[in-house]
């Protein structure tokens, strides 16, 4: 996949992180294998990619509709889930052209990662594919009231870059960010499944 970006067109880029920059479903499902299946909860990776694009409240919750009740909070899951991510990012794979966009236009215009996901996991992702640093902005789940496919997650990135939503271009895969990109008046390119992936443990940096 290439991307040909006419830099006339906006004054700043938003990315989104997971199945967009990197494929991280293989990572977060070994992270909450490794966290629910003490418990006796197994969910399938088949499963969890109808969830992708949705916060991690949400997976909980949804994985309890799904397997059953999870028998301890919620809020310690959260953080058993970090842990065991840090542990999964050997299974991570970059998405080549949409990383390659972000290096190439690093430095000349504002970019922020705009993520449903919990801070630690997008930066540790981010760390894990030699991304740190290339991103002036963050924003997770976790600083805004709702995630996608509401829109405070690309207004709120908007708002820090001190950019109008109508100026900012979004790289997107799910429906849910989609939709959200949209609701906030952003203009967004998806990546599909067809993206071009390196497994992150065979790069040498």
């Amino acid at each position: 996949m290439e991307f040909l970006l006419d830099p006339a067109s906006f004054r700043a880029l938003i990315f989104d992180c997971d199945g967009t920059l990197v494929e991280t479903l293989p990572a977060h499902i070994a992270a909450l294998q490794a966290t629910l299946g003490p418990m006796g909860i197994l969910p399938t990776a088949e499963w969890a990619r109808t969830l992708y694009g949705t916060t991690p409240p949400q997976v909980l919750l949804a994985i309890e509709k799904t397997y059953g009740p999870i028998p301890v909070p919620h809020a310690d899951v959260l953080k058993q889930w970090v842990m065991n991510y840090a542990k999964s990012l050997h299974l991570l794979q970059r998405i080549v052209s949409v990383c390659d966009v972000a290096l190439h236009f690093q430095g000349k215009v504002p970019m922020a990662v705009a993520s449903n996901n919990q801070r630690a996991n997008i930066e540790a992702t981010l760390r894990a594919v030699g991304m740190d640093g290339v991103f002036g902005w963050i924003v997770s789940g976790e600083d805004v009231a709702k995630g996608k496919p509401a829109p405070d997650l690309f207004l709120e990135a908007a708002r820090r870059m001190q950019m109008e939503p109508q100026d900012c271009l979004v790289f997107e895969d799910s429906r849910e960010g989609v939709e959200a990109a949209e609701a906030a008046g952003m203009r967004v390119i998806r990546i599909d499944a067809s993206a071009d992936r390196v497994p992150v443990a065979s790069e040498t940096r």
